[in-house]
């Protein structure tokens, strides 16, 4: 794949991006050259290579998410400046 000038310009468009032409120059040698890097990592033969999921054990540090109810309407009613016993009252905005 070849990427040029014209492609590095559109794509700075899409992205709302207004680089000169002496960054639209250097973005498109720059990507060429990490596709041509990538071009030389898919010769590699990894046919014995068995696949991995990942370097690291992979463990949760968050709780199991659960449902619960830890307040109730009257707690959390409390905090409120205005109320009617049920819902927030709060000043109409249009």
């Amino acid at each position: 794949m070849k990427i040029d000038e014209e492609t590095v310009a559109r794509i700075a468009v899409l992205a709302r991006l207004e680089p000169t032409p002496e960054q639209i120059g250097r973005f498109a040698r720059q990507f060429q050259d990490i596709i041509g890097y990538m071009n030389g990592l898919n010769t590699v033969d990894t046919a014995q290579v068995e696949p991995m999921y990942s370097p690291s054990e992979n463990m949760s540090v968050m709780r199991e998410d659960v449902c619960r109810k830890d307040h109730n309407r009257k707690d959390i009613l409390a905090n409120a400046p205005r109320h009617d016993e049920q819902y927030f009252i709060v000043p109409r905005i249009i």
